[in-house]
């Protein structure tokens, strides 16, 4: 919840960074965060920036772009992982703050899981800095052409409210990645848990001192007016930005981004269907009960790959699993919710799958009590309804809600998947024995064209940090279907540029074009073949 105040004469308001330094900002308001768990307000006030800060940050990340152009991939890495080790050095203060402004679980979410995910990929973005495979090099002596993908200019991350460390607009994926291909880096720090990232920001401006980057490489605004983010996106020093959260933000920050032609990566809404076909639920139907409502129900379903919607094959199935799910949902206490916005979305959305046709089978209010809470939910609706609805029952309620379809049969269930929007996951469940491996063919080959990320047999909530992992999707999970904000260094190519050079003189290339560059992955072509490595 986001606390709004006016600016009180006598109220210390919390400085942002601008260039290496903390200063006052130049706002227009104040707000103080607000314990999900307690409904305690923090406080701390922390500043709701101008344009004229905007422009300050700007203006100081365009001159860093440059600088950054002719510095090695070495100085970066390094600062990476001192990153990496300073946020070690903090751990414990950095879990305290988090749990009060998220009311997520200290362990293990934020202590062992959260805070470790986010020093590894640091350490991978190190990595990927100095091998530098990211960049794609092509070399064609013949013709004289080389080209690689190299850095393109000043990044705005916007961040989410569900992940204060591993997806942090300072601290996360897209940050790593954006700071890994020698980009400067704007982070507009989500107003729930501002305090988390202001010491974030600390960490990472002690690494910028001891890496000797420029002081324009990392900057952090906590919050800004909708025309104010809308006017930075579209900015023409702007080279690319980034954003996770609510599709109708997203979708307003990728139309001012567009119209201006600037590039923006989107992560945005995904309902992440499960397929559970009917010999997998002979088989196991009560584990797999225990499993989807593990995965649907953690953190108060808040991932983005939490399963929303549940499609199995035949009534009297239904009925039964319908009947294990309702046992475990009401028997869990719910999970706290990140915020009083939080819920109130989730409770507009409950009621709107149930105006449009779903029936309850448990749950489906906001739970009395201190703090921001919903009832596991567990919604129900038939085949026929849910294709004669169309879209309204396909909205995604985000939060610890899920809604189960009976289908009548395998070609009803493709039509189904085939009605949906785009999808981060799809998961299939089959039978070991591989009494489903007729019905898996069609209903694969009708899912594969809504995800991003297919899965047989394990639920979606778990995203390695693996270079094979696509975090991605169709739209509008994303909103380009190449590109994935996990697995570096792939999702470094989001904040890169394509740069060749037509007859460029050996001495003038950039160094990881000429003929000596150490890059094992670098494709060469002599005498009409590409070879990949040296030659």
């Amino acid at each position: 919840m986001i606390m709004r105040d006016k600016e009180e004469v006598g109220v210390e308001v919390q400085p942002i960074l601008i260039n290496g330094t903390w200063v006052a900002a130049k706002a227009v308001g104040s707000f103080s965060a607000t314990n999900p768990s307690t409904g305690e307000r923090g406080a701390v006030s922390f500043p709701v920036s101008t344009w004229s800060d905007c422009e300050r940050a700007l203006t100081h990340s365009a001159e860093a772009a440059k600088q950054l152009r002719n510095i090695s991939p070495a100085m970066i890495a390094a600062f990476l992982e001192r990153y990496a080790e300073r946020i070690e050095e903090r751990a414990s203060e950095l879990v305290d703050i988090a749990h009060q402004e998220t009311g997520l679980p200290v362990s293990p979410r934020l202590r062992e899981v959260e805070l470790v995910r986010t020093v590894t990929q640091l350490r991978q973005g190190a990595s990927a800095a100095r091998e530098g495979t990211w960049q794609r090099a092509v070399i064609d002596t013949k013709a004289g052409i080389r080209s690689h993908f190299a850095p393109m200019g000043p990044v705005v991350v916007f961040g989410p409210n569900n992940f204060p460390f591993a997806f942090n607009a300072i601290s996360g994926g897209d940050f790593v990645a954006a700071i890994a291909a020698g980009n400067p880096i704007i982070a507009k720090s989500h107003p729930l848990h501002p305090g988390t990232t202001q010491l974030m920001a600390q960490c990472a401006l002690d690494a910028l001192e001891a890496s000797g980057l420029p002081p324009g490489t990392v900057q952090m605004l906590y919050h800004v007016e909708n025309p104010t983010g809308l006017r930075l996106v579209a900015d023409e020093r702007v080279g690319a930005t980034s954003f996770t959260g609510s599709r109708s933000g997203g979708l307003r920050l990728k139309e001012a981004a567009e119209r201006a032609g600037r590039p923006i990566y989107l992560e945005m809404s995904s309902l992440n269907p499960v397929v559970i076909l009917p010999g997998a639920l002979a088989e196991r139907g009560q584990q797999m009960a225990q499993e989807l409502a593990d995965s649907a129900l953690a953190a108060a379903g808040q991932f983005c790959t939490s399963p929303n919607l549940v499609f199995v094959i035949g009534a009297d199935a239904a009925k039964n699993f319908a009947a294990d799910l309702k046992h475990i949902y009401a028997s869990r206490e719910p999970s706290v919710l990140l915020s009083s916005g939080g819920l109130k979305g989730l409770e507009d959305s409950v009621h709107a799958l149930i105006a449009a046709g779903a029936t309850v089978v448990t749950g489906g209010e906001a739970k009395s009590g201190a703090g921001c809470r919903f009832q596991n939910t567990l919604l129900q609706v038939s085949g026929e309804d849910f294709m004669a609805a169309g879209s309204s029952l396909q909205m995604e309620a985000f939060g610890n809600s899920t809604m189960l379809v009976t289908m009548n049969d395998v070609a009803q269930l493709c039509s189904a998947i085939e009605s949906l929007e785009g999808n981060l996951t799809g998961c299939i469940y089959s039978s070991a024995s591989g009494g489903d491996d007729e019905l898996y063919v069609p209903v694969a080959e009708a899912l594969c064209f809504k995800v991003g990320r297919l899965l047989n047999d394990k639920m979606p909530t778990g995203v390695a940090l693996s270079p094979a992992m696509n975090h991605g999707g169709p739209y509008p999970s994303t909103g380009h279907p190449g590109f994935t904000a996990v697995g570096i260094p792939a999702s470094l190519s989001r904040f890169a540029a394509l740069h060749c050079y037509d007859n460029v003189r050996a001495g003038r290339l950039p160094a990881a074009l000429r003929d000596e560059a150490p890059n094992p992955s670098m494709w060469r072509c002599v005498d009409g073949t590409y070879k990949q490595g040296a030659v």
